[in-house]
């Protein structure tokens, strides 16, 4: 069965159609009309990438998915063994995290406390308890982005350079915290 459309609705159709077709019309000139010419994009295809010098360049040393993993792990085991339900964390030199471990029953808020001590810890190469102090000195400390100066975070170094972060949460207080994420340093040695 054919149905007929109101002569109204056929002109509303019908404009609204002539609307999409004079847009993409428009559209594409104006993206045309912008473009470069083809003689100058063919010389940007062809320009030789740059080559970097051995000076100006460096080499970091980063932690594995599996020395990661492995840390997390020895966390999560020592904090079980004490009955405290935890989440661990390990970033990278950069902060980005590597792995994020949330142990049984651990609290929604230990997720992202344990990402930021790890942040913390290793943005400054010192454990979380240690900074805890120095915001007596510098209160703005606590300002910085993605930072929580609140013991349960260690860094990890590689010949005296921080290479990584673990941050523990979870646990009722931070000397516990960092106890667990001292573990999982540990693991790495």
């Amino acid at each position: 069965m054919k149905k007929t459309l109101s002569r109204r609705a056929r002109i509303a159709t019908g404009s609204a159609v002539l609307a999409a077709v004079a847009a993409g019309t428009f559209g594409t000139v104006a993206a045309n009309a912008s473009a470069p010419d083809a003689a100058r994009d063919t010389a940007v295809a062809a320009a030789p990438a740059a080559a970097a010098g051995k000076r100006d360049t460096t080499t970091s040393t980063h932690l594995t998915i599996d020395a990661a993993t492995e840390a997390a792990q020895a966390a999560l085991r020592a904090a079980k063994k004490e009955g405290q339900r935890i989440t661990v964390a390990v970033v990278d030199r950069n902060g980005n995290t590597i792995l994020t471990m949330r142990g049984d029953g651990a609290g929604p808020q230990s997720y992202e406390s344990a990402e930021k001590k790890a942040f913390t810890a290793v943005s400054w190469n010192a454990p979380t308890s240690e900074l805890e102090g120095r915001l007596e000195n510098a209160p703005n400390l606590k300002d910085i982005p993605g930072t929580l100066f609140l013991g349960g975070g260690v860094p990890v170094t590689a010949d005296k350079a921080p290479i990584a972060g673990i941050g523990v949460a979870g646990a009722p207080s931070g000397a516990l915290d960092e106890k667990f994420a001292q573990a999982g340093a540990a693991a790495l040695n």
